[in-house]
């Protein structure tokens, strides 16, 4: 395995330096958020307990064949330009450039919101500081730990989804032994039986979950991005790949069952979290009623953590692959210099501008500008994850139709085809509920469904332009490159 990836020939090369611890938090970062730490209550609350326990074991179902997909192609060709450079050989050269701006706007719009939260969060302690103080401070953190390094962008990544995994461990910890009865009377199962629970709404509330848990899963597919800068892929991305799936499994259904068996679904607080009142967050309440000190403002501290994270990581990948797409053609050149240290130097500089430039926008009048950037990049994680999918089916298929043998894969993604074709069906499904209330009622509300959708059509716009322009086709499976490249 080369140490290395090639860059230009004269100039310093990216640097594969992260470990596989690195590749193991980055990985579980992405799955514990905010989704889980204030839009939990909010899930509950609106299809009870039972509802989200399945809406969240369904998606992460299909994040699990998503993620081993891309295992699989990780591990045989680890690059930085990850699901983006595999559209582009598996499948289509206009669907891989779509496919890499799609996940660059949409991870340096992501900074731009970590900076808003992050100034909304800080207000708790100092409610009378301008908010724009927070969010400079903040950019210049996350600036510098991807600046320096790669290695410190890891070491700060493991630190940061340390506090969350230790933060949602005691949580659990602590739920059990409210629901044993410790520190008070057990409050038995009277929770899963109030009103309609444990199912409330029925199928449509499940299906709006849905969309709320695979925000919550975003971040997951990072790993396909750092594998092109991990020290051993082959060992370290199936490990990691593996890891997800079962501590998506102990955390958020572990997390859901804590919150259904100790707070009732129609408890007003669990609909009116968000981190601008994080002391009504579940897992601050749950907390609190174990008599925890100062539950919220510990609470305060790991959302915000998980706030810096969510930004750190955001402008590790959007730099990533702003340097993939260089180095395929389908950025300017300029995006490929590297500094001594390994980072990508123009690309940093050139993402933080946009994200600064967005986060700018929430500034001016009300924000319409920014809220609209926001809408778009909603749907752009979905975009990537079937992008996944999609790459993968085909490469697997291009494998056995050009006679290779399964064996010569590093790491084997189980039950294909299926796993693809599913997590390709289930996303296009989420994509289409984003806001199927919007075309319900008696009237079409075309301007919810146009802030619900406006990803898709921008997404078809940047793909067609650069089919149209550069004549582009789907690759014929004969002719699918499946040389294994290490850039």
């Amino acid at each position: 395995m080369e140490e290395t990836k090639k860059g230009t020939e004269n100039q310093p090369k990216l640097k594969r330096s992260l470990k596989a611890r690195h590749m193991n938090m980055i990985a579980l970062g992405g799955t514990i958020g905010t989704g889980l730490f204030v839009a939990g209550g909010e899930t509950v609350s609106q299809a009870g307990p039972g509802g989200a326990l399945v809406a969240y074991a369904f998606i992460g179902i299909m994040v699990y064949f998503l993620m081993t997909g891309l295992g699989e192609m990780a591990t045989y060709m680890p690059v930085s330009g990850s699901f983006g450079t595999y559209a582009s050989k598996f499948v289509d050269p206009a669907f891989g450039f779509a496919l890499g701006w799609n996940y660059w706007f949409n991870w340096a719009i992501t900074l731009a919101a970590e900076l808003v939260a992050g100034a909304l969060i800080m207000k708790y302690w100092f409610p009378d500081t301008p908010a724009i103080i927070w969010s400079a401070l903040f950019l210049v953190i996350i600036f510098a730990l991807n600046f320096l390094s790669t290695r410190s962008y890891g070491e700060s990544e493991f630190i940061f989804a340390g506090i969350k995994v230790i933060t949602v461990l005691v949580f659990l910890f602590v739920g059990a032994l409210l629901i044993l009865g410790v520190g008070g009377q057990s409050p038995g199962t009277v929770n899963w039986t109030v009103g309609d629970a444990p199912f409330v709404g029925g199928w449509g509330a499940i299906l709006g979950i849905f969309m709320i848990a695979g925000f919550s899963f975003q971040g997951t597919e990072m790993l396909g991005v750092a594998a092109g800068e991990s020290e051993n892929p082959e060992k370290s991305v199936p490990k990691a790949v593996h890891s997800i799936f079962w501590r998506i499994l102990l955390f958020y259904l572990g997390a859901f069952t804590v919150i259904g068996f100790l707070i009732p679904y129609t408890d007003p607080n669990l609909l009116n979290s968000s981190v601008e009142n994080i002391s009504i967050s579940p897992f601050t309440l749950v907390f609190e009623r174990f008599g925890l000190p100062a539950a919220a403002t510990v609470m305060n501290m790991v959302i915000l953590t998980a706030v810096l994270s969510a930004g750190n990581s955001g402008l590790y990948v959007s730099t990533r692959m702003l340097y993939a797409l260089a180095a395929e053609g389908k950025a300017p050149k300029m995006f490929l210099k590297v500094n001594r240290r390994g980072v990508p130097t123009n690309a940093l500089f050139a993402t933080v501008i946009f994200g600064l430039a967005a986060f700018l926008t929430s500034l001016i009048g009300d924000g319409v500008a920014y809220n609209w950037l926001v809408n778009i990049s909603g749907m752009a994680g979905f975009i990537t994850w079937v992008g996944i999918a999609a790459s993968q089916y085909r490469f697997r298929k291009a494998f056995a139709y050009q006679g290779h043998d399964l064996s010569e894969l590093p790491y084997r993604a189980s039950m294909y085809p299926f796993g693809p074709v599913f997590a390709l069906v289930v996303c296009l499904i989420v994509m289409a509920g984003q806001n199927y209330s919007a075309f319900t009622g008696e009237t079409i509300d075309w301007y919810g469904a146009s802030v619900a959708y406006i990803g898709i059509p921008v997404f078809l716009a940047v793909y067609l332009w650069y089919k149209l322009k550069h004549r582009t086709k789907l690759i014929p499976l004969a002719e699918v490159d499946l040389e294994r490249h290490l850039d």
